[in-house]
């Protein structure tokens, strides 16, 4: 029994010190873990006390680490997760222990996004090749794309002509291609690396024929072409986000993410050009992410309609040519 007054001894825990030095020790904890969900759950401990942040593709550290584990082991993702827990108790080789090891110190120590570890992003449904030249896709463009944007083009002629600026790796123009089957996309971007991503990307899905990376300041390089549909995923990052970004962010472009004080620098230029590169029935949408809230007190009285996101994220606006044609006198005192 206790003395009187004498507090129990509480139960002996993991410190914080303990669980991250054994990323220091991979001969030990290969030895020790052994099956998939050994190194699973062994991922999850090293990303809670890494403080790991889930901003590409996944939602929490069992995501992370599930994802992180099975795409080391080419594994399949897009199966049930009664099919996937089949693969659980199957035991790793020494290789495949190494390997994994050696992804779980990258992600969490490095804080390195797990696409550019694995060389592989998800986009509407759709695999990409990916690496540090081009930012990770993760817009919410891609519930519109699905949608084939049918609150705003229902009714409409499927565009013939569709126009992606700031490509990056090309998954929103690929995507496009994939669901207007019929149209022709220029895959727009200033960065060569970014358009050397993209390229990769084209000739994986084979729509070369379809789909064209082209290297432009916005416009600059761009001919009379007139598009029916225009997509726009700038660098919309604001001064103030840019300085507290977690550490994932900071492996990607800094170019595809900074855009002047509030975020909208880019997005103000464009609009400005974008009407006389739009076809008479054209529609236009932007994504501005965070930088919505900066959006009024940039533009004042200028009104686009910020479309409804179901799936998740925000800061997407749409304007169909004459809105955007009747609101230039307004743009141009900007």
């Amino acid at each position: 029994m206790h003395e009187a007054n004498q507090a129990p001894r509480p139960y002996k825990t993991l410190q914080d010190h303990d669980i991250i030095s054994a990323l220091n020790n991979q001969e030990q904890v290969t030895q020790s873990l052994n099956s998939i969900i050994d190194y699973i759950r062994f991922a999850i401990s090293q990303c809670n006390h890494h403080d790991v942040y889930f901003g590409h593709g996944t939602q929490n550290a069992w995501q992370e680490s599930h994802r992180l584990v099975f795409t080391a082991l080419s594994l399949p993702l897009d199966i049930s997760v009664q099919e996937q827990q089949v693969f659980y108790s199957c035991r790793l080789t020494p290789a495949e222990k190494a390997l994994v090891f050696s992804w779980i110190k990258a992600r969490c120590e490095d804080a390195i996004p797990l696409p550019y570890l694995s060389n592989q992003a998800w986009f509407a449904g759709m695999p990409f090749y990916i690496d540090e030249r081009a930012l990770i896709p993760r817009s919410p463009f891609a519930e519109l794309i699905e949608s084939k944007f049918s609150d705003y083009l229902q009714d409409s002629v499927p565009p013939a002509f569709i126009l992606d600026m700031c490509t990056g790796s090309g998954c929103i123009a690929i995507a496009l291609a994939q669901h207007f089957v019929h149209a022709q996309v220029d895959a727009v971007d200033i960065d060569e690396d970014a358009l050397d991503v993209a390229s990769i990307n084209i000739e994986q899905y084979q729509i070369q024929d379809r789909v064209f990376p082209m290297q432009s300041d916005l416009f600059s390089n761009l001919g009379a072409q007139k598009y029916d549909l225009i997509v726009v995923n700038p660098p919309y990052v604001d001064a103030y986000d840019m300085q507290d970004l977690p550490r994932e962010y900071l492996h990607e472009p800094e170019s595809a993410l900074a855009s002047g004080e509030d975020g909208l620098d880019l997005t103000l230029a464009l609009l400005k050009q974008v009407a006389q590169y739009m076809s008479d029935n054209a529609w236009l949408f932007v994504e501005v992410g965070n930088s919505e809230v900066n959006f009024a007190q940039r533009f004042g009285a200028f009104s686009v309609h910020w479309c409804k996101l179901t799936h998740g994220g925000n800061g997407i606006f749409a304007l169909n040519k004459s809105q955007l044609t009747a609101q230039l006198p307004l743009l141009n005192k900007l």
